[in-house]
């Protein structure tokens, strides 16, 4: 992402002024919201006071069909049960005993899908969020943020009106074993940006 092609946050004083993304924005096809998030700000209260990061990295997981979700095959435990509620909630669960990972639930309830949060460019005194966990790291998210509604004030997403350049959809990172089909299918989108978790391949930028 060129410099031209969005508001930087690293100069902002405080978080970025635009409408609050609410349940309507999350209940659509999960590729769409998707989509529809990067360039979005995600804004996160920590002690009272307020950090974000612009959303440059996602991917879309969608389902009991789609055999990298946790809801693969109909799967439902208490890990991933929040994946089952409404639309515009946050589902953070824990992994490979060290990280944590932050999703929108997405659709209609009953419907297990989500948006993975891969990557931000990060605000003023953030740290670097260019992986699923070091985004919740640097926002201190932990499972007391699974199950939370997206909406001020623990945790929200603002879209300030910023132009956001070029999507790029790529497959998904991490989903070895789930079969040609879904290792093979487009479903991360990310923008050009150095913040990135791992950089789109030269030949999608073509």
């Amino acid at each position: 992402m060129s410099p031209a092609a969005h508001q930087t946050l690293t100069s902002t004083a405080g978080p970025p002024h635009g409408r609050i993304l609410d349940a309507g924005f999350f209940a659509r096809e999960t590729v769409e919201v998707a989509r529809d998030l990067l360039g979005k700000v995600l804004v996160r209260q920590i002690d009272g006071r307020p950090a974000w990061g612009r959303l440059v990295e996602v991917e879309a997981y969608l389902g009991p069909h789609d055999l990298a979700s946790h809801a693969a095959r109909g799967r439902r435990t208490p890990r991933n049960e929040v994946m089952y509620g409404g639309p515009g909630h946050a589902y953070v669960y824990f992994t490979y005993g060290m990280y944590f990972c932050l999703n929108f639930v997405t659709r209609e309830a009953g419907l297990p899908q989500a948006v993975l949060i891969r990557a931000l460019e990060p605000g003023p005194e953030v740290d670097r969020c260019s992986g699923p966990g070091l985004v919740c790291r640097a926002l201190k998210i932990d499972r007391a943020v699974n199950g939370l509604p997206l909406r001020p004030p623990d945790i929200y997403v603002v879209d300030d009106g910023a132009p956001r350049g070029r999507i790029f959809a790529t497959r998904r990172i991490g989903i070895q074993g789930t079969g040609a089909r879904w290792e093979g299918r487009l479903l991360r989108f990310c923008l050009d940006s150095p913040h990135l978790s791992r950089p789109v391949p030269k030949k999608t930028k073509r």
